[in-house]
């Protein structure tokens, strides 16, 4: 005897098929999601690797920063130490000028003239004095002239004022302290000529 299927295969293949499709279905889903979470994953290492070198270079930019403030004050007391340096050295250079300024007043001094006051403001010298005669302050002013140490003398008074009978006329005259230009008196300023 012939064996004939009346089953509904149709239907059971349907559900079958169905069923397929669901499983598979789940499955992609299970996939998609396993592949969003994958993709979540990696580009939150990329983030999190990222911010470990933003705060990696944020602490060497603030180190950075520190040393640059340490350079900063550093240039800054290199700077006042020059400055210093500088003025110990125009001191240096000065130190006998006092020295010498005054064993030219002597020795520019003419006779009859005698000085009554010194006024040193910066590098002008103001000399105020008696004198005999005009004709002896002209002689000073020569004989300063003449100085390695003193320039320009400017002569802004001179009168029949003093009350000495031998020395009639007061002066006042301005000069301008200078450093000698013959090797000889720089010898000697800076402690060579001893």
């Amino acid at each position: 005897m012939a064996k004939i299927n009346l089953l509904p295969w149709r239907a059971e293949r349907r559900q079958q098929r169905q069923k397929q499709f669901y499983t598979l279905l789940g499955v992609v889903a299970v996939a998609a999601v396993l592949a969003v979470f994958g993709v979540k994953m990696y580009y939150d290492s990329l983030i999190e690797a990222q911010q470990a070198r933003n705060t990696y270079l944020q602490n060497e930019i603030k180190l950075v920063d520190a040393k640059i403030k340490e350079i900063d004050e550093l240039d800054r007391k290199r700077a006042d130490l020059l400055q210093r340096k500088q003025v110990i050295e125009e001191l240096q250079a000065s130190r006998s000028l006092m020295v010498h300024l005054f064993d030219e007043l002597v020795r520019t001094i003419p006779e009859g003239v005698r000085l009554s006051s010194i006024k040193q403001a910066g590098t002008v010298l103001t000399l105020e004095g008696l004198t005999q005669s005009n004709a002896r302050v002209s002689s000073y002013i020569r004989a300063l002239e003449n100085s390695g140490w003193m320039a320009r003398p400017d002569l802004s008074v001179i009168e029949a004022k003093g009350g000495d009978r031998n020395m009639p006329y007061i002066f006042n005259l301005k000069v301008n302290l200078v450093q000698p230009k013959d090797e000889n008196a720089e010898a000697e300023a800076t402690g060579g000529g001893q």
